[in-house]
């Protein structure tokens, strides 16, 4: 009887172990999943890079940043995926290796090893920064940055996502699917082709981008929706499906056709039923412009009827729906589909400010005039040929003579009115001004006091916080608040810094020393990489860090303003973001 309870008591506590290793393995693995299902994209810096593709008699091979040959330049090409990591990848007509920063190769276990090529991007870092692909036995997998396998082989091809830096389009079977750049598995390879959707946010920028789907059928394209999570919202049975970019990127709308008539979805949920010949999203609302046969009607976003489907015409301008009824009538209408007294000449746009500002444009016998109210109260008694809010209590105006200036909303000139062209710099509290008969551009601060002026000036942005005016006689920086910086604090790792004399450049130390004489007609600052670019008699040359002559003057750069060296070395750009550099 005691055997047989012990027996028992062995088999109850052989299971219970089973039971725990079952349980515990499960967390586990939910736990790594878990892990692989979050990624994290590396920023690198200018500062970061370290190597770089140069390129003599044809053939390419690399440098470092201080000019020094790495990889002798014997290759066909050259691919660098991450600056700041050692692994180069070089071309022959018939084979290709990667090698490290000794020249030995490396990742040999692994055969075609090839960088991944983001799309549509605006950075020369035009890969992704921590992943390869590689092929084996005709199919493809992903290996890490440092030599680690991610997946087998298993795909018949690797892309990357437009949009979606850290994600990948894989095929299985000759159908799509996404991963990331983890390994894991967002939407299983089973449909034809896979997009991003596009959405953008300034906050999250592609982040919460989810996918558009689609199958090949007899009828043709049936196109289908995944959300950024890979959750199927809607099954590939629509002939056109777009999303809503809508201002609140926790809103999913999808505008989907079926058998040519439109609709549009909330998530899963048809707010309104595919009925339409056509439906057209008022950029920034909440509503949408219908069409039924050759009437137009409004519908906002919770499906509800703003205007019935009985009008000839309908214009969103501003604030109101202007609407043309069936017996030619005129009528505008706010944004809620309430009737108002608002002239049909009138246009009326709201300024997003805390003053109740608003823009009145109105036309009479063909001329139109622009003025500035606050709430029902005109404030500007003067005919402005235009007006945009600019920010505060200030707005860019341009009078009947087509110059521009600043007023405020009483339409007192803080900027007179004699500019060509005037703008905000973007994500700056700068403006911009230009007038085009002296060729002088001017840089205002937010309270409007001038900073710079300059002529056949050039403007660019520098770094985070910084903009560069420069001819080529002078160079001033300011901040995007409006301050103005001495290139010492610009650059305050360097030793020596450009200063002009008398229409010659030369450089000076941090105490106003002259260290290099006032002899060229053009320089560029000490780069992050230690060397300068100077220019006599329409060529280039190179100076290092100490001011040491590198290269005389004996190269002809065309069409660069401010050319980039590394030694002896020069850049060029392939045209696609990528770049090279040579002498």
């Amino acid at each position: 009887m005691k055997k047989t309870n012990m027996k028992k008591n062995i088999i109850k506590l052989v299971l219970l172990i089973i039971i725990l290793l079952a349980v515990g393995t499960f967390f586990i693995m939910k736990s790594l999943q878990e892990k692989a299902k979050t990624y994290e994209l590396v920023e690198i810096e200018k500062e970061d890079y370290q190597f770089f593709v140069y390129s003599t008699e044809g053939k390419y091979g690399v440098i470092d940043k201080e000019g020094k040959t790495i990889i002798p330049a014997n290759y066909t090409q050259v691919k660098i995926p991450n600056p700041s990591k050692a692994i180069f990848i070089c071309y022959t007509d018939d084979n290709t290796q990667v090698f490290n920063e000794k020249n030995e190769a490396i990742y040999t276990d692994f055969q075609n090893i090839e960088p991944l090529s983001l799309k549509n991007i605006s950075s020369d870092l035009i890969y992704e920064k921590t992943v390869l692909k590689y092929k084996q036995d005709e199919k493809y997998g992903l290996v890490s940055i440092e030599g680690k396998k991610i997946t087998n082989p298993i795909y018949e091809s690797i892309d990357t996502l437009q949009y979606k830096e850290g994600e990948l389009v894989v095929k299985q079977d000759n159908k799509s699917g996404i991963i990331n750049i983890n390994g894991y598995e967002i939407i299983k390879p089973e449909y034809d082709n896979i997009i991003a959707d596009g959405y953008y946010s300034s906050e999250n920028g592609y982040k919460n981008d989810g996918y558009i789907v689609s199958n090949t059928t007899e009828q043709g394209y049936r196109y289908g929706y995944v959300n950024n999570e890979g959750k199927k919202i809607l099954e590939p049975n629509y002939n056109e499906l777009s999303r809503i970019p809508y201002k609140d990127e926790n809103k999913l709308y999808l505008l989907c056709a079926e058998n040519g008539k439109y609709g549009i979805f909330e998530g899963e949920k048809n707010i309104i039923p595919n009925e339409y010949q056509d439906i057209t999203y008022v950029d920034g609302n909440d509503f949408c412009i219908v069409q039924k046969g050759k009437k137009y009607g409004a519908i906002n976003l919770q499906g509800s009827m703003m205007l019935q489907v009985k009008y000839l015409q309908i214009n969103v301008n501003g604030d109101y729906m202007y609407v043309t009824d069936e017996n030619s009538t005129q009528k505008v209408y706010d944004k809620k589909g309430n009737e108002t007294e608002i002239n049909p000449n009138s246009v009326i746009l709201s300024i997003n400010s805390t003053e109740d500002y608003k823009i009145h444009i109105d036309t009479i016998d063909g001329t139109t005039t622009y003025s500035i109210y606050q709430g029902d109260t005109k404030l500007t008694t003067e005919n402005y040929s235009y007006l945009e809010y600019l920010f505060e209590n200030y707005f860019i105006a341009s009078n009947t003579q087509g110059k521009i200036g600043v007023i405020d909303a009483n339409g007192n000139i803080k900027i007179e009115m004699k500019y060509d062209t005037l703008q905000k710099i973007a994500d700056t509290d700068l403006i911009q001004t230009l007038e085009s008969s002296t060729k002088t551009t001017s840089i205002y601060s937010k309270d409007l006091n001038l900073v710079v002026q300059m002529t056949n000036a050039n403007v660019e942005k520098i770094g985070n916080n910084l903009i560069k005016i420069y001819n080529k006689e002078d160079a001033q920086y300011v901040d995007y608040s409006g301050i103005q910086k001495q290139n010492t604090e610009v650059y305050p790792n360097n030793t020596i810094f450009a200063k002009s004399q008398n229409g010659k450049w030369g450089f000076v130390g941090k105490e106003g020393n002259v260290v290099v004489d006032y002899q060229y007609d053009e320089v560029t600052e000490i780069n992050e990489y230690g060397f300068a670019g100077v220019k006599k008699d329409e060529k280039w040359g190179v100076i290092d860090k100490n001011g040491n002559i590198i290269v005389d003057c004996i190269y002809e750069i065309n069409n660069q303003e401010n050319p980039n060296f590394i030694g002896e070395y020069y850049e060029v750009s392939y045209g696609n973001g990528e770049s090279y550099y040579t002498k």
